[in-house]
């Protein structure tokens, strides 16, 4: 599966790119329709200290498109949140798509 990745006001960086794809090939393991990955990042200037760093992950699969976001003060945190967002939905995705 192809994983790429979008950067918005953020440097590209290795690390969390690797932390990202480490996620998602776990998800692909156990959820093995899943066809191509987006995963974006972006920066949004906010009065909060504990929002700015935003983590979208957008999963194809066939039929429909996935996508999760989350918002947190630090990159690895919202992209755990969105990575357990999209777990749940490709799991209701699974038990629909399983024959009786």
């Amino acid at each position: 599966m192809n994983i790429n990745f979008e950067y918005k006001d953020v440097s590209a960086s290795p690390r969390l790119e690797g932390l990202a794809s480490e996620k998602i090939n776990k998800l692909e393991a156990k959820y093995d329709f899943m066809v191509a990955c987006d995963i974006y990042f972006k920066r949004e200037k906010t009065s909060s200290d504990n929002t700015g760093r935003i983590c979208e992950i957008r999963i194809n699969v066939p039929g429909t498109t996935i996508f999760a976001q989350a918002n947190n003060s630090k990159f690895e945190s919202a992209l755990a949140k969105a990575s357990s967002e999209v777990q749940v939905q490709l799991q209701k995705k699974k038990d629909k798509m399983q024959t009786y």
